[in-house]
């Protein structure tokens, strides 16, 4: 497999030759996740339309839910106006995070910014 050669070019990569990968719920607009891609997680996210990332800590790919079976079914790849992030809009089987919650953004955890006004 190869990444399109006219996508690849549109890419902003980071130092490590990754893109920013924003999971949302398609059904509800929640933000589940946010993971990294290289190219070879995006082609086969596209040719799959399972959610395949990179790990930055294990230093490889992984499909989303292939041990958990909280898998991501692929409804649309959008890339953001810099080409440095990808939208990736699924449907969510199971919990997104690893903790169990249904998104890693579902802590009663707030950061507030102070009125500067």
């Amino acid at each position: 497999m190869s990444l399109d050669p006219e996508l690849s070019a549109r890419l902003k990569r980071n130092d490590a030759g990754l893109v920013c990968a924003v999971v949302v719920e398609h059904a509800t607009g929640d933000v589940l996740m946010v993971a990294w891609m290289n190219d070879e997680a995006l082609e086969r996210t596209l040719a799959t339309r399972r959610g395949t990332y990179f790990s930055r800590s294990r230093n490889e790919l992984w499909v989303k839910g292939e041990t958990s079976g909280h898998v991501q079914h692929v409804r649309e790849v959008r890339l953001d106006c810099d080409g440095d992030t990808v939208l990736v809009r699924v449907d969510q089987t199971g919990p997104a995070c690893h903790t169990g919650t249904h998104s890693c953004f579902d802590s009663a955890e707030r950061l507030l910014l102070a009125d500067e006004s």
